[in-house]
């Protein structure tokens, strides 16, 4: 793949190498679904081999996990667990978390400007090692998603804009903006579907897509997962910028025809509403859940906030026993407004908090300001709504994605050995 995409054309001996994997979550707590979630450390690794017989010496690995920034145990425990200091050891790499050094403010055009990891936009060459993925909010993540995980928080949330003309499509669109040469291999040895976290459902899909033009990748990467690249705004806006067609007429592909490698991946989760307008995911109006309304996210829900609703929507799950809930509403993001007739109104962190704090049309009112907000204020709002979540659930909510390791138990395709050193 590399080979054949010219990917390394650009690299020079004695350059110095950043590498990005995708890793986009990790506990320290519990064996979860790796899966379409974070890239294979054997793709890792041969990558590094290739960059050694290409001459390269300098080589660093910086990721930012969806980690609070003062929590240095959780990174370093990824690094170990995935193989690094092992590689580290074995072919003189370094490794970082990006929160663990500097960041340089960048205009990335059209007003768009960023705090981004020093050490990548100052080293000689990227490669880019994001997982084959849809994602709930940005349809796809692939490449240019990927380089997310190189700003630091506060640029991370004002790329969820509430401004309808500049927004996350809008905003991320411009990540690949003034980076060094790149390659960019996408690692789909397993693909996600619904992603792009463990809740999703992981494909054995045997997938590389390799190009030295990120958007090229990313374009044929979205028809992989079953997207008409068009359809994706954020490639359709990178695509509008650099004047390229969107339907992959300018491209030069190599290996598996695409139509025979294509596989339509959801992006999003089914919400719908009873008969009495309250909106929840269909799996949970399956079970006959009434008196509650969980609206579908959009695109201004922060990362950390839309990891905490999974939590939550399992909680409220579990609470159902039976009986309609008293007309709670719980409101998420940046945008949403409270439905009139409510009774209750649990407002989910601290852009709800602030934004609804003294809404005439709120009867009641339940905030949880926090940024990510606490689990235990979660916890107290629900039951002072009603809402009697378990407490357990939400003491150790690193322990839940091993929830979803069930799924794959006793299946051989979902190898583990993907993730530690050769």
């Amino acid at each position: 793949a590399v080979s054949s995409s010219l990917g390394l054309s650009r690299l020079r001996s004695g350059d110095r190498v950043f590498i990005k994997p995708n890793i986009v979550f990790w506990t320290r707590y519990a064996p979860f679904p790796k899966w379409g979630i974070i890239t294979t450390s054997r793709i890792l690794e041969d990558m590094i081999i290739l960059l050694k017989e290409n001459g390269i010496t300098d080589i660093m690995l910086g990721e930012g996990p969806v980690v609070h920034p003062q929590d240095k145990e959780t990174p370093n425990h990824a690094f170990t667990a995935l193989g690094y200091e092992t590689f580290r050891k074995r072919y003189g790499i370094r490794y970082f978390s990006i929160f663990d050094r500097p960041f340089k403010s960048v205009d990335l055009g059209e007003g768009v400007i960023l705090n981004m990891n020093r050490d990548a936009l100052e080293s000689d060459f990227i490669v880019n090692l994001p997982v084959l993925k849809t994602h709930a909010q940005t349809m796809v993540s692939l490449g240019i998603k990927n380089l997310k995980g190189l700003i630091d928080i506060a640029s991370r949330k004002k790329c969820h804009s509430p401004d309808p003309d500049r927004d996350l499509h809008f905003m991320i669109s411009h990540l690949a903006e003034s980076m060094p040469p790149m390659l960019t291999l996408i690692d789909g040895i397993y693909s996600n579907e619904r992603g792009p976290g463990p809740d999703g459902k992981i494909h054995r899909s045997n997938l590389l897509v390799a190009s030295s033009d990120v958007l090229s990748a990313d374009l044929v990467g979205a028809k992989i997962l079953g997207y008409p690249p068009g359809s994706v705004p954020y490639l359709a806006h990178a695509a509008m910028r650099h004047n390229r067609p969107s339907d992959l007429s300018d491209i030069q592909i190599f290996g598996e025809p695409l139509d025979s490698v294509s596989m339509p991946h959801a992006y999003d989760f089914p919400f719908g509403s009873d008969e009495n307008g309250n909106i929840l995911p269909v799996p949970l109006l399956k079970l006959g859940i009434r008196g509650i309304s969980f609206r579908k996210y959009d695109s201004t829900l922060c990362t950390y906030c839309a990891a905490i609703s999974g939590l939550v929507l399992t909680a409220i799950r579990n609470a159902w026993e039976g009986n309609p809930f008293d007309e709670v509403e719980i409101l998420t993001g940046k945008c949403m407004e409270p439905t009139p007739g409510k009774k209750k109104t649990i407002l989910l962190g601290k852009c709800m908090s602030r934004k609804h704090r003294n809404h005439p049309g709120i009867s009641e009112r339940f905030a949880v300001p926090g940024c990510p907000p606490d689990p235990r204020d979660i916890v107290d709002a629900f039951q002072k709504a009603g809402v009697l979540v378990a407490p357990e659930l939400f003491e150790f909510p690193d322990r839940f994605p091993a929830f979803f390791m069930e799924r794959y138990k006793n299946r051989p395709e979902f190898d583990e050995s993907f993730f530690t050193a050769g």
